[in-house]
C-alpha cells in the first residue's frame, strides 16, 4: 500500500497466531458483531469515493479523505476480516461480503449525503462518535488480548477521525455562519440513518450466510439482532457518546452538562434499535 508508512499501526504489529480462540469462539453474539462490522469497515471505499466528490475543490480535506482516512477504515476491514477468518474460519467471508456490498452499494449514494457541506461534516462527527463507542464497547466486552489490542487501535483511529472531521466543521461553520438549529438537525437525520441502515445490512447478510434455512424470517433475523445489540447496550460508553454527539452544537458550558447526564440514560437508544 502506497501509503502504508502513513498509518498509525499495521496489520503486522497484531499477532493472529496469538489469539486465544478459546476465549471467544463460543460468542455467537460477538461474532455477529465483529463481523458485520468488517463487512462495513470494507465498504469504506465506496462511502469514501462519495465524500471525495462531494468536497470537490477542498483540496486539504479531499486529500486527508483519499490518503488517509479511506487507507486507514480499509485497514480496520482488514483486520477484522482477519480475526473472524482465524477464529470462526469455517465462515465464507468473501461470500457474505459480497452480499453486504450488493445492497450496501444500492443504498450507499451521493443522495444520502447533506447538500450543505459544512453540515455534512457534523453528520460525519455523528458517524464517527458510533464507530468510536462501537469499539470501546467491543474492547470492554472481550477479555481475548488479541481482540482488545485490535478494537483499541481501531477505536483511537476513529477518534482522531472525529476530531479532524470535526475541525474541518468549525471551519465552515465560520465561513458559512449556518446556525445551531440546522447543525441540530443534521445531527439527528444522521442518528436515524446509522441506526436503520449500514449495520442492519450488514448483520442481515452474515444472519443469512449462518442460517441459510430462516432467509427471509423477519422474526428469527431481530431475536438475533435484539441479542447482539443488547450486548452492545450494556458495553456503551454513555458519557463519551454523549460528548462526542453533543460538541458541533457548541453550546454553553452549564446547558451541555444539564443535558449530558439525561441523554447518557439514553444514549444506546440514539444509535441501536
Amino acid at each position: 500500500m502506497s501509503h502504508g508508512t502513513d498509518l498509525p499501526w499495521t496489520l503486522d504489529s497484531l499477532d493472529f497466531d496469538r489469539i486465544d480462540i478459546a476465549r471467544v469462539r463460543h460468542n455467537e453474539d460477538l461474532f455477529f458483531l465483529l463481523c458485520s462490522a468488517s463487512f462495513v469497515e470494507s465498504g469504506s471505499d465506496l462511502y469514501a469515493r462519495n465524500l471525495i466528490d462531494h468536497f470537490a475543490g477542498d483540496q486539504e480535506l479531499q486529500t486527508w479523505l483519499s490518503q488517509h482516512w479511506e487507507h486507514e477504515e480499509l485497514q480496520h476491514g482488514r483486520a477484522l476480516a482477519a480475526y473472524v477468518g482465524k477464529v470462526w474460519p469455517e465462515f465464507d467471508w468473501n461470500k457474505g461480503f459480497q452480499a453486504f456490498w450488493n445492497a450496501y452499494g444500492a443504498v450507499c449514494t451521493t443522495g444520502q449525503l447533506e447538500a450543505n457541506r459544512g453540515l455534512e461534516l457534523a453528520a460525519r462527527c455523528v458517524v464517527e462518535t458510533g464507530t468510536a463507542s462501537l469499539y470501546r464497547a467491543l474492547h470492554e466486552i472481550t477479555d481475548e488480548p488479541v481482540l482488545k489490542q485490535l478494537t483499541n487501535h481501531i477505536k483511537g483511529d476513529e477518534v482522531r477521525h472525529y476530531k479532524h472531521f470535526y475541525q474541518h466543521f468549525r471551519q465552515y461553520r465560520e465561513r458559512e455562519g449556518f446556525g445551531r438549529y440546522k447543525v441540530f438537525r443534521a445531527i439527528l437525520r444522521r442518528v436515524n440513518e446509522v441506526k436503520g441502515e449500514d449495520s442492519d445490512i450488514a448483520l442481515r447478510q452474515v444472519f443469512n450466510q449462518c442460517y441459510p434455512q430462516h432467509l427471509g424470517n423477519e422474526q428469527e433475523f431481530r431475536r438475533i439482532s435484539d441479542r447482539t445489540q443488547g450486548l452492545l447496550r450494556r458495553h456503551m460508553p454513555a458519557a463519551m457518546t454523549v460528548k462526542m454527539l453533543l460538541k458541533p452544537l457548541d453550546l454553553p458550558a452549564g446547558l451541555q452538562a444539564a443535558l449530558e447526564r439525561p441523554l447518557a440514560r439514553i444514549t444506546a437508544k440514539l444509535f441501536l434499535h
